[in-house]
């Protein structure tokens, strides 16, 4: 199955570790994963909203979509949260 991860990115410090260890998870589960805190690194010029765009691109995608225990911090998390259930994608939430 293929994920993507959701959670809190701005204003949390140790994102990177948080996400990278989710990722870590996944693999070892067998699954593969497409980890936004990765794919940000490589397109930081990019603004809010277009982030937003291909993180929305990327749960198309998807399978499923992983929510981290920081999500409801987080609005681009919460959305993309609504998107993926607009999509009828699988929704784990990691207590």
């Amino acid at each position: 199955m293929l994920f993507y991860i959701s959670g809190k990115i701005t204003g949390c410090p140790n994102y990177k570790n948080i996400f990278r260890a989710a990722e870590e998870t996944l693999k070892e589960h067998g699954h593969k994963v497409i980890n936004p805190a990765k794919v940000g690194e490589t397109l930081k010029a990019l603004k809010y909203e277009e982030m937003m765009t291909i993180d929305f691109a990327l749960i198309d995608l998807a399978d499923a979509v992983l929510m981290l225990p920081n999500y409801k911090d987080s609005l681009g998390a919460l959305r993309e949260y609504g998107y993926a259930m607009s999509k009828n994608k699988k929704i784990f939430e990691v207590a």
